[in-house]
């Protein structure tokens, strides 16, 4: 385990791993563990923020016992959460990881060596942790090619220089949603006036879960639809509220472990 302990007496990090976590106690877990075991062989120093953005179960508990560093954002907004968690930051390189999603150690050290040649940031191609229907795989596909040749780093997975990160004030809390997208091309032209590049993984892919496909309804994908055409919908936090949404404890358990080994 990273202990709590090192975390308080050591203040020098050279990166920062950041997590946004609402009601996450299923999956924080798997998600801890995995990054442990990423972190364990770098000789970089590094620390993990779990940013409880108002949790109601174990979340925050369960990141302490990880050795967390925990954080607390009462407004329950994805932006603010990693906002809040860039500003506690004690990193120059600064990585914010979804609660449901495994870092392998190969794409670890791969973020934190592009910024240290100069990167100021990017994302990751993709791939979800079980098997998908065929459409989504296409899909998939599709995103990580638009991903890759545009510079938009998914949600999931975004690493970036700190100071990029406070130079473009972070994450938009104008946002319910999509504010990765709004990030990534803030950076990409900061970068682009210093020189540095963008840059999205990829190989290896960050490994996601598929809960959100697993969980919409067909009105909620007329929704996307309708977010897809009209962007200011993102502004609504009803309308995107199914980001925030988690089912019952019990009913959203994917392990993560058989396809980041694969990539690790």
């Amino acid at each position: 385990m990273i202990h709590s302990k090192t975390i308080a007496m050591d203040k020098h990090k050279t990166y920062s791993v950041i997590i946004p976590a609402y009601n996450e106690a299923v999956w924080l877990p798997d998600t801890l563990a995995l990054l442990q075991k990423a972190m364990a062989p770098l000789s970089l120093p590094g620390e993990v923020i779990v940013v409880d953005n108002n949790s109601t179960d174990a979340t925050p508990e369960i990141a302490r016992a990880f050795g967390a560093r925990v954080v607390f954002e009462h407004h329950n907004q994805i932006s603010r959460a990693r906002n809040t968690g860039g500003r506690s930051a004690l990193g120059d390189y600064l990585i914010f990881l979804d609660a449901d999603t495994g870092l392998g150690r190969r794409l670890l050290k791969t973020a934190l060596s592009n910024l240290s040649a100069g990167r100021c940031g990017g994302g990751a191609t993709i791939d979800f942790s079980g098997p998908v229907q065929p459409a989504v795989r296409m899909a998939l596909g599709m995103w990580n090619r638009f991903s890759v040749s545009f510079g938009i780093a998914a949600g999931c997975f975004i690493y970036c220089l700190r100071q990029g990160f406070e130079a473009t004030g972070g994450f938009s809390e104008k946002v319910y949603a999509s504010e990765e997208f709004w990030f990534s091309r803030r950076l990409k032209k900061w970068g682009k006036g210093r020189g540095q590049v963008f840059e999205v993984i990829r190989h290896p892919p960050i490994v996601t879960s598929d809960r959100k496909l697993q969980r919409r309804t067909p009105a909620e994908w007329l929704l996307l639809l309708f977010i897809g055409a009209f962007p200011l919908a993102v502004r609504n936090r009803s309308l995107c509220s199914f980001w925030y949404r988690r089912p019952p404890e019990g009913t959203d358990r994917r392990h993560l472990r058989y396809g980041i080994h694969r990539r690790s």
